[in-house]
């Protein structure tokens, strides 16, 4: 018999994910991760759950702890609180002091779940790994849930794609809703538990003021881009997304204005008129970091720049030092420095790597 060391969440998918897999005539072994501990990490400001009785990482456990007794399988505890901080906090942070915007949970695929906890899996005596992802794997290959609303591809992007070989993903071929209704007909008590939210591991956050707790806020001007005019400040630029609209408290045109770019050195938030002002759009990324878990190079398919968007058109310039120049004609906007840009031919995800400059025109839009 196999043996599976499946990652419990103590939530609803992990859940279901362990119940199909006994189904299927795996041993399973669940792994509960601890990678945040909010007294050592100093997490106070923006913090809503330090006034209760049990933090929710606890619940978490509880909860898995209640469903593997359930399913009759022994369930583990390992504490990854120093990595998480080293391998996805700390690059979490210092993107956002660069003024870009990251992705933490792509980085907790890539260093925790699929590389530390496959290790510990691996003592365990694990022949596979297991988690509640929405994605399939085929052959190695990465492919696009069939639920495509819930597909977690996106976040499983920057993955050594040798991880795939022993990986496996019970959820990759049903909905959410299937899902939900497995948990009710076997009486997980995480059937209608509500999903997981916020930052990776870390939970619902009042941002601002979580960030509080590690970084500086430094004011500056908000200045409209076609104008000039400075409208207002802001509360510091690691606040801000390209394309963000509310949270600006300018009054007035807000609702209107749109963030367009950042400038670290004079500390200014660049803003424009318009939901489709000029200066949202571009039609060239640079690509770097970038991860391949598909051994195909292919000149055109598509990619998304932000989770949930809907695909665009690409074609690929395959550099010398490994980065990539990606094209789009058709010109797509908020495309931001720091996000993934995550690559398919078709329902199979080649990899991806992180945005680091844009261009409109030949020319670097030259805000971060």
């Amino acid at each position: 018999m196999k043996k599976v060391v499946i990652g419990m969440s103590g939530g609803v998918d992990s859940s279901v994910a362990a119940y199909l897999l006994l189904k299927e005539g795996y041993e399973v072994i669940g792994l509960f991760m601890r990678n945040w501990d909010s007294l050592v990490n100093h997490d106070i400001l923006g913090n809503p759950d330090l006034n209760q009785n049990i933090c929710p990482q606890e619940q978490d456990y509880n909860d898995a702890l209640v469903v593997c007794k359930k399913l009759n399988i022994p369930l583990h505890r390992i504490d990854f609180v120093k990595e998480y901080w080293d391998y996805v906090f700390t690059y979490f942070l210092d993107e956002l002091k660069k003024g870009r915007t990251p992705n933490p949970d792509i980085m907790c695929n890539k260093y925790i779940k699929f590389d530390m906890f496959v290790q510990k899996a691996k003592e365990l005596g694990a022949d596979y790994i297991a988690t509640g992802h929405y994605a399939r794997v085929d052959h190695g290959r990465l492919l696009r849930a069939v639920d495509q609303n819930k597909d977690q591809t996106y976040f499983l992007s920057q993955v050594d794609g040798k991880q795939f070989q022993n990986v496996l993903f019970p959820l990759g071929n049903l909905t959410k809703q299937e899902v939900r209704k497995i948990a009710e007909q076997q009486q997980l008590i995480t059937a209608r538990k509500k999903d997981s939210t916020g930052i990776c591991f870390i939970g619902e956050r009042n941002f601002r003021n979580f960030l509080k707790n590690y970084l500086p806020n430094i004011p500056g001007d908000i200045v409209n881009i076609e104008t000039k005019e400075v409208l207002g400040k802001h509360i510091g630029l690691m606040y801000y997304t390209i394309g963000q609209r509310r949270g600006l408290d300018l009054g007035g045109n807000e609702t209107r204005l749109f963030v367009v770019g950042k400038d670290l050195e004079k500390n200014v938030l660049y803003v424009a008129l318009g939901e489709d002002n000029s200066y949202l759009y571009s039609d060239q990324a640079y690509i770097n970091e970038v991860n391949w878990i598909s051994e195909k190079r292919p000149e055109k398919c598509t990619c998304k720049f932000r989770y949930r968007q809907k695909d665009n058109d690409v074609t690929l310039q395959y550099l010398e030092n490994g980065d990539l120049l990606v094209s789009y004609p058709q010109q797509v906007k908020a495309v931001t420095p720091g996000q993934a840009c995550v690559l398919y031919l078709g329902d199979e995800c080649l990899g991806g790597g992180i945005i680091d400059k844009i261009y409109k025109d030949g020319e670097v839009i030259p805000y971060v």
